[in-house]
């Protein structure tokens, strides 16, 4: 039996990082603009290439923390996806339920690096899903997919394998999962065991138009669609869940940041990781803030994702930083 079946997306990111742009905040501070010279060359200081996308950082990192990990995802018969393959093999996932379609590239994505955090320009092939005769695990990581899961039956046959094998989800939606609306599959939501968003996500979700967020109120109207457990996360204000009974709040572990590309994924494994571990949510929430702090002090999504005793080491020096009740 797996711990962890990933589900979803995998790339190749092609990373840029680069100093002659500027970011325009006049309209709204918290959407700013990445400004390039139109029509020019911008030089690039460093470029690097990595296999990445939600499920593929999801599974490398699963592995990493020593969780029996597959993983369900298309890859074009281009040299991309031959990198792809190799990777996740070299990382321990197991690619038997790995489907590559003879004639297609692989996904690719652009990641501009500038100043620490980065901008994403994602190219998605319109891949045909259908779910294979999946084994049985403990948990589903269901992310991003292409626009063009809607029209295949792959939420259908996920439901259906979750209730066929009691099987819990993780569920954090990628961007044409959001696009297209989560509120669409309740009753893939009512077989989630955790729902993560960010928090702009969430605010998109719940149709939230208040300047002023409640947190414990957002996260509440998470939960009424159906998922056992959700956790927000919020950039360096941390995160923040609840477990049906209580809202916590969990500050950023201390990190030298390099470059956020990968942030938001190794906290989700970090989380997931910890509840196969048996822990409780407060102290899963500890676990993806680990992982998180460590993957942006280096550069690429998976750099720097921890090994089992690596978690434990930076779970115990930052010991003072605990969950806390939201009251």
């Amino acid at each position: 039996m797996f711990d962890v079946i990933s589900i979803g997306d995998c790339t190749t990111d092609h990373l840029f990082k680069i100093s002659d742009a500027h970011l325009d905040c006049a309209i709204d501070e918290m959407n700013c603009q990445l400004c390039l010279r139109f029509a020019d060359k911008i030089p690039v200081e460093k470029y690097t290439q990595n296999v990445a996308g939600n499920n593929a950082n999801n599974s490398v990192g699963c592995a990493r923390l020593g969780l029996k990990t597959a993983i369900y995802t298309n890859i074009g018969s281009d040299a991309d996806g031959d990198r792809i393959l190799k990777k996740l093999k070299s990382e321990k996932v197991d690619t038997r339920f790995i489907r590559v379609v003879t004639g297609m590239d692989s996904n690719v994505s652009a990641v501009i690096d500038f100043k620490g955090e980065r901008t994403i320009l994602t190219y998605h092939q319109p891949w045909e899903y259908q779910l294979p005769d999946l084994d049985k695990t403990k948990w589903i990581y269901l992310s991003s997919m292409s626009e063009s899961f809607v029209k295949s039956n792959i939420v259908s046959q996920i439901e259906n394998y979750l209730e066929r094998n009691a099987v819990k989800l993780m569920f954090n939606p990628g961007t044409f999962q959001l696009k297209h609306g989560v509120k669409k599959y309740p009753k893939l939501l009512s077989l989630t065991n955790l729902f993560i968003v960010n928090l702009d996500e969430a605010k998109e979700i719940c149709d939230w138009e208040e300047e002023k967020v409640d947190i414990k109120k957002l996260l509440k109207k998470l939960v009424e669609l159906g998922p056992e457990m959700v956790v927000i996360t919020d950039g360096k204000n941390g995160s923040f869940g609840f477990d049906g009974k209580s809202c916590y709040h969990l500050e950023i572990f201390p990190a030298k940041v390099v470059e956020m590309t990968g942030a938001g994924d190794s906290f989700a494994t970090g989380l997931l990781a910890g509840l196969i571990d048996g822990q409780q949510l407060t102290e899963a929430l500890r676990w993806g803030a680990a992982n998180s702090a460590s993957v942006v002090a280096a550069i690429g999504p998976q750099t720097g994702l921890l090994n089992y005793s690596q978690i434990k080491s930076v779970l115990a020096e930052n010991k003072k930083i605990q969950t806390k009740l939201i009251n």
